[in-house]
């Protein structure tokens, strides 16, 4: 009779074992490899798993993002706006915008300016800084917007500037961290940090960090406004802050860095809940800004037309810095001056927060700042 051939991986090995008398013999069986198996079946899962995830997430980011993020979006939305939340006068506060010479930056230092704050503009570049200082002096009238040149991708630097600031001994009503960066391809600074994660999450958790005492001077209405991306959707919060894959991805950096953004907003809100400062992040949709056009250039010519301006971009974080205290929520992520969810149904990115105490070691222990 035709037996049919068993596969190698699945044979079962025997052998005879003689023993005294010859007539009496034992029968080994060897169970199959499973475990090899198992492994090289593991080694080909893993990788597809993770490139389908991912690639879900992209999907659904995409589609949220052209319904919502586009100028048709905020258009739509801005439909639920009230006009009268936009005309508070703000002439007793003052302000720090850090990246604030130019896109985003920019339009939230005139906002802020127009409406009667001293607005202090951190810029890392003089001469830049410098001409946006007199574009927005020129246009609002406003005499109290002054410069203050900081590096936000060095440690060193943001210490030097916060010493030197702390010194004004002046109460900061509004902290707007905006300052924001995406590099394709890896660089590292001076002091050995990857430059994405140095300026977008090294950088704002320092001069936070540091500013806070006098924030908390302005208390009860001091607030602290950070502003991250819907690159976030994409990317679950991650403990390997600074890309060790060598395989750099800069716009997979930059999302990461934007999840830090809205997980530290948490933490912030928690830590400091008794201290009379709200924390809350935001998301301004995709505007058309000098740093969009420079860093997705092909992002922004496929939307060309359908971006958001600056103006609308900067929007909400404006609202954010005039509403009452009472109407927000501390640790909170605001889009189109409404609280908007931290995770998108189905991109597999909650719970990822936890990890949130874990990250906020690593860059106390980087910035080389105390307890």
């Amino acid at each position: 009779m035709r037996t049919l051939a068993t596969p190698r991986f699945l044979k079962r090995t025997c052998r005879v074992v003689q023993q005294k008398p010859m007539t009496n013999q034992r029968i080994e069986i060897e169970e199959p490899p499973t475990l090899q198996i198992q492994i090289h079946i593991s080694v080909i899962i893993r990788p597809l798993t993770m490139f389908f995830v991912k690639t879900w997430r992209s999907t659904v980011f995409g589609v949220y993002g052209y319904l919502n993020f586009t100028k048709s979006g905020f258009i739509e939305h801005s439909k639920k706006f009230k006009p009268e939340d936009m005309l508070t006068r703000i002439n007793e506060k003052n302000c720090i915008v850090t990246g604030a010479n130019s896109g985003l930056g920019f339009a939230t230092a005139e906002g802020l300016a127009s409406r009667g704050a001293t607005v202090y503009m951190v810029c890392r570049n003089k001469e830049r800084g410098e001409a946006a200082l007199s574009k927005i002096r020129s246009t609002t009238g406003n005499q109290n917007v002054h410069l203050e040149v900081c590096d936000l991708s060095s440690v060193s630097d943001i210490k030097s500037f916060a010493s030197r600031f702390s010194s004004k001994d002046v109460p900061i009503h509004v902290l707007v961290n905006n300052a924001g960066l995406l590099e394709h391809k890896r660089v590292t600074t001076s002091e050995g940090f990857e430059l994405n994660f140095s300026v977008n999450v090294l950088g704002t958790y320092t001069i936070t960090e540091l500013m806070l005492p006098l924030v908390e001077k302005a208390a009860p209405d001091a607030r602290v406004i950070t502003v991250s991306s819907g690159g976030m959707y994409t990317a679950p919060l991650t403990t390997d802050l600074q890309y060790s894959d060598s395989n750099f991805n800069g716009v997979d950096q930059y999302a990461r860095n934007k999840r830090v953004q809205v997980a530290l907003t948490e933490k912030w809100a928690e830590t400091y809940k008794n201290k009379g400062v709200g924390f809350y992040s935001m998301h301004p949709g995709w505007a058309e800004t000098p740093g969009v056009a420079k860093s997705l250039s092909g992002f922004s010519e496929r939307l060309s037309g359908n971006l958001r301006s600056s103006e609308e971009g900067a929007d909400t974080i404006i609202w954010l810095a005039l509403q009452p205290k009472e109407k927000l929520v501390s640790g909170a992520f605001y889009f189109d001056r409404a609280e908007a969810p931290k995770h998108l149904m189905f991109s597999a990115t909650g719970g990822s927060h936890v990890l949130i105490d874990s990250v906020v070691d690593s860059l106390r222990s980087l910035s080389a700042l105390s307890s």
